[in-house]
């Protein structure tokens, strides 16, 4: 199935669905596996932005219902809520445009799980977080498009 233009599309999804590796290792997957830039830029996009209103709407209810019913996981409750701390003063200084930024840069640490989670646990506007974490997104695909065409990967 991987080898197939839709299986190599839902494996391109997946993998920018998934934290940390997000869209900086989906779309460059999708682009050397042969599929379209824009067959690739919309799984990758796609796949990357499907959790979003999830973390930002329940990750909150999760954290609590985590700390009463799982007490073993309170210390990952405690190392998500300090990742979000660490980008506190970027978002004070620069609010929305600070949260942009910090999806928008491909770096360890950085991307839509992390601005989904800064935007939920600081109480940001909603319908002003997921704009900038949408935003965010595809100026990381136009970087990442750049890197795989032009380094690492272009040899593919």
């Amino acid at each position: 199935m991987l080898s197939t233009t839709i299986g190599k599309f839902i494996m391109t999804f997946l993998i920018s669905m998934v934290p940390l590796i997000e869209l900086r290792a989906g779309l460059p997957y999708g682009i050397v596996s042969g599929l379209s830039l824009p067959q690739a830029a919309v799984a990758a996009v796609t796949g990357n932005m499907l959790p979003v209103p999830f973390i930002i709407f329940f990750i909150q209810k999760i954290f609590t219902f985590m700390r009463r019913h799982m007490p073993k996981m309170d210390s990952l409750v405690c190392k998500m809520e300090q990742k979000a701390e660490k980008h506190r003063g970027t978002i004070d200084k620069y609010g929305y445009l600070g949260l942009l930024i910090l999806v928008a840069i491909p770096l360890p640490g950085t991307g839509a799980w992390t601005g989904s989670l800064v935007a939920a646990l600081f109480e940001m506007d909603r319908k002003k977080a997921i704009p900038c974490i949408f935003l965010g997104v595809i100026i990381a695909a136009v970087i990442m498009t750049v890197v795989t065409k032009l380094g690492i990967f272009a040899f593919f």
